[in-house]
């Protein structure tokens, strides 16, 4: 089938008008072909552009589009894209968008280009950047917004929604928070919904109508503020600092992301790719990321070729073992990678940790031994089936087995090890549960048929 272009409204192929109107320089006809595109769409479009007709579109476009592109693009190109900006014109873009994205941002950054562009935004903006740079990503402090829609404890409703009528172009960047309500210090105190404003009194003071509030601290993980926007229907949870100063907001939004995000993550380290790779990145750059997986897999593949070498003369002697010697070892890889599965997903949730390797290892085994012995009949009613020979499909059904219980034992426990040495568990378990597989799967069937040469040829 072939590829569809997008065409922009007057019909033409709109990656070609975008490259002519960024060629000739022309701001307006760059934001007219990109407006009326999803961000999406339009960030789409900006990638397929080359780097240097990237960085002119996002400086001769509105400094909000530019932010709607930022804001889009995945942590790092937009690291990338931010970097290669004048200080004035990243930190005139960075303003349009929320503390939290800027902060992702600019944590990433380099330090002395992330303070050049701090240096050039609003001194109460950047301070809240530098402090929101500074917590944990997957922690309530990492995830919040610094812009809370609040209101002092001692206003009315009808103050409130004169200022709602003034000032809507600020609380657009609230994305549908609740109004808090705090003390005279910054102490949260309760929380009214948008129909009570409207439907009470314009006199009535809002600590009439409003209803406790939940507050997180700093420090919650990503886990536990999952678990509250599972229990609860908040459309945001405030955050409190230490004393109990409200200091910012998480939404169910900024928390739904991060796990998709930590899940993407989690994928992508098993198959080998670093970082948020995108094809529009620099070619050496993602050849370099990919080899230095690539390579140390050889090393472990070639580990696992030896065993092969060293039965030469038994795989020579009885040919079928060549048969079912990937299937030994491909069937316990895939145990093995259930049981890295359900290790990383109760690590993510924090139900376990590296203490806990023990009463993993027993719960695992104990899968493996019925797993083990099933899968092992299995393949060996086949393996005697196929080739006749009884003690072809018991040495098969052995080594399948074995290996079956060694692999759900190594994919249990591995990523805990991992994370008590502080290495990333997804990264570097399924390279380490391959290879251990491999191995043993590669022994256990040619060591068995040396010893049981006699009753297989």
């Amino acid at each position: 089938m072939m590829e569809t272009h997008t065409q922009s409204p007057n019909g033409e192929d709109l990656s070609d008008a975008l490259q002519v109107a960024v060629a000739e320089g022309n701001a307006e006809r760059i934001s007219a072909l990109l407006d009326p595109l999803t961000h999406s769409e339009a960030l789409r479009e900006l990638l397929a552009l080359s780097p240097e007709e990237r960085d002119r579109v996002l400086e001769l476009v509105p400094a909000e589009l530019a932010a709607e592109l930022i804001g889009e693009a995945p942590n790092e190109m937009a690291v990338d894209l931010v970097e290669r900006m004048e200080p004035d014109r990243a930190a005139e873009v960075l303003e349009e968008l929320d503390s939290d994205i800027q902060a992702d941002v600019i944590g990433e950054m380099d330090e002395v280009d992330a303070e050049a562009i701090l240096s050039e935004m609003d001194a109460d903006g950047a301070a809240h950047v530098r402090r929101l740079a500074t917590y944990d990503d997957n922690t309530a402090g990492g995830l919040m917004m610094a812009e809370v829609f609040r209101f002092n404890d001692v206003e009315t409703v009808g103050k409130v929604l004169r200022d709602l009528a003034s000032d809507d172009d600020d609380f657009e960047r609230y994305r549908g928070q609740h109004p808090y309500i705090t003390d005279a210090v910054g102490h949260p105190v309760g929380v009214v919904s948008l129909r009570g404003l409207l439907t009470a009194k314009r006199s009535a003071l809002l600590t009439s109508i409003m209803t406790q509030v939940q507050t997180v601290p700093l420090s919650m993980p990503l886990e536990d503020l999952e678990d509250i926007f599972d229990e609860h229907p908040f459309l945001g949870v405030p955050v409190v600092d230490e004393t109990g100063l409200l200091v910012g907001v998480v939404s169910r939004i900024a928390v739904s992301d991060a796990v998709l995000e930590r899940s993407e993550s989690v994928s992508l380290k098993r198959q080998g790719v670093v970082g948020d790779e995108l094809r529009s990145m620099p070619l050496w750059l993602r050849s370099r990321r990919r080899l230095a997986w690539l390579s140390a897999n050889i090393v472990l593949n070639i580990l696992a070729a030896s065993v092969i070498s060293a039965y030469e003369e038994t795989l020579s002697a009885i040919i079928a073992l060549a048969i079912f010697l990937p299937m030994v070892s491909d069937m316990s890889g895939c145990s093995g990678n259930q049981a890295v599965g359900v290790t990383m997903r109760e690590l993510s949730l924090g139900l376990v940790r590296p203490v806990d390797v023990l009463r993993v290892w027993f719960k695992e085994i104990s899968v493996g031994l019925i797993n083990g012995i099933s899968l092992g009949i299995l393949i060996g009613i086949v393996a005697w089936v196929w080739k006749g020979n009884p003690a072809l499909g018991l040495v098969i059904g052995a080594a399948l087995a074995l290996n079956t219980i060694l692999a759900v034992s190594i994919g249990g426990v591995v990523p805990l090890l991992l994370k008590r040495l502080g290495q990333d568990p997804a990264a570097a378990s399924g390279p380490l549960l391959t290879t251990i597989t491999d191995m043993a799967g590669f022994f256990f069937v040619l060591s068995f048929a040396t010893l049981m040469m006699p009753w297989l040829l």
